[in-house]
């Protein structure tokens, strides 16, 4: 089954579009051709919507999506809470499941388990902030699984969620058709889909952002102009496909207000014959992008390697931002090309897809993460700084390749997970990558650049 889903993936068809109103159907005439809901609908299908935006929002930030279903979603016995429950998801952060931590912190990366673990199970919360409930605020979760969910889906009613694998392909299976996400590729999922995820390669680890009461959007490119960043065409869709049969015992696992709750049915939820609208599950591929740098002097501010972005009421501050730092061109003259240090008024999580990140040269690996929150001190370690600076007569054109790190940024503080706190894969030690970094000040050496710049100041005539 494996190798035939590899396979399939190969030949997997797309919609390409960022935000479009999409139409696609699995059987030619599945979809209504003059209206939303008839009496009948072909095939005799049922019809329902699914909303991600209230029926109010402005045309232009309205989601919405048409499902022409063989059975209804509404088809299935009452919710229960899962047994055993989950311990280690939460969407209300409070003093009883999080505390607060200036200390910068870094995770190494954590072991995929030698017990069966789906997705599901395997996924845990690291921080985050705000509240499900109140439908403003953000998780971080990361996920480790060894085998494929059976018979079962997975729905988030609580928002929606970015998945960035770091290892093992996932396959996708949505209500909107299939996807193949491999490390390098994001998959957004939004609130209230459901799906289910297998692994082709047996295991599996990766990052997850989930937001609340906002959805992800291209951010906009300013004086960069109308291209560039994340181009809306490399964004794919998936196309219809369904399943037909009975699946006796099926169980629909939903996350509601952080908690999981289980019901179950008789039937696939992938039983969508045709769908139209922009309320879909997509995925990118992260070498798409096209970054922008400095091409004189001094260091781009991060943003300018925005993928995606879920915006607040107030101008230019993000709930949430995906940054990446992709192979790129380092070409500024008489700067400092890593990562400046830096104090933030927002929150900043980091992970590591594959590669090594330019600001750190030892203790970051690829599957570990670290959090420099709100106006914590961060920067280059001392391994990075003086090797950069032991440069500055050689500083030739260099390419950065073979990397790519990725930054969750917030403008909340976030509170981190008890677990998280007291992970054996916590590094302890991470703070001591600063206390090498020296003073290099010196007096003889200001006064003497002082007097060197003074003397090539044109004298004033008497």
């Amino acid at each position: 089954m494996e190798e035939e889903k590899k396979k399939i993936g190969e030949e997997l068809q797309y919609q390409s579009g960022f935000g479009n109103h999409f139409s696609s159907e699995a059987i030619a005439g599945a979809l209504p051709r003059d209206q939303n809901s008839p009496l009948l609908c072909p095939y005799g299908l049922y019809a329902e919507q699914i909303s991600g935006t209230s029926f109010t929002s402005p045309r232009k930030l309205n989601q919405r999506s048409w499902l022409y279903r063989i059975k209804p979603s509404v088809t299935h016995e009452p919710f229960k809470p899962r047994v055993p429950a989950h311990k280690k998801l939460v969407s209300e952060f409070d003093g009883s499941n999080s505390r607060t931590n200036p200390t910068q912190l870094r995770w190494r990366p954590e072991d995929i388990p030698d017990s069966p673990t789906d997705f599901v199970d395997g996924l845990f919360t690291i921080c985050g902030a705000g509240s499900s409930f109140l439908r403003h605020g953000f998780a971080i979760h990361m996920y480790t699984a060894n085998q494929g969910m059976k018979d079962s889906a997975f729905c988030n009613a609580d928002g929606d969620f970015l998945l960035v694998p770091q290892a093992g392909r996932l396959w996708i299976e949505t209500e909107c058709g299939r996807l193949l996400v491999s490390p390098g590729e994001i998959v957004v999922i939004p609130q209230g889909f459901r799906f289910s995820v297998d692994l082709l390669d047996g295991k599996s680890r990766g990052y997850v952002a989930e937001i609340y009461g906002a959805h992800f959007q291209l951010p906009d490119l300013g004086p960069i102009g109308a291209n560039g960043l994340a181009a809306p065409r490399d964004f794919l869709a998936p196309t219809a496909w369904f399943e037909d049969g009975l699946r006796p015992e099926y169980t629909i696992v939903q996350k509601f207000g952080g908690e999981l709750f289980t019901a179950k049915q008789d039937f696939s939820p992938f039983n969508v014959v045709a769908w139209h609208g922009n309320y879909v599950p997509y995925k990118y591929d992260l070498q798409k992008f096209c970054p922008y740098n400095t091409v004189l002097v001094d260091h781009a501010d991060p943003s300018i390697n925005t993928v995606l972005t879920a915006p607040t009421d107030k101008p230019g501050v993000a709930l949430l931002d995906f940054v990446i730092f992709p192979p790129r061109w380092l070409v500024a003259e008489h700067t400092f090309r890593p990562p400046y240090y830096h104090r933030n008024c927002m929150s900043e999580f980091m992970g590591l897809i594959y590669g090594a990140y330019e600001a750190k040269a030892d203790g970051f690996l690829p599957g570990g993460a670290s959090l420099h929150s709100c106006m914590t001190p961060h920067g280059p370690d001392t391994t990075t700084y003086e090797a950069t600076i032991a440069r500055v007569n050689a500083m030739a054109a260099t390419k950065l390749t073979g990397t790519m790190a990725f930054m969750f940024e917030s403008a909340l503080i976030p509170r981190v997970c008890h677990w998280a706190l007291e992970s054996p894969f916590l590094d302890h030690d991470y703070y001591q990558c600063w206390i090498g970094l020296k003073s290099h000040f010196s007096r003889i050496g200001l006064s003497e650049t002082n007097v060197e710049s003074t003397e090539k100041e044109p004298r004033a005539s008497k």
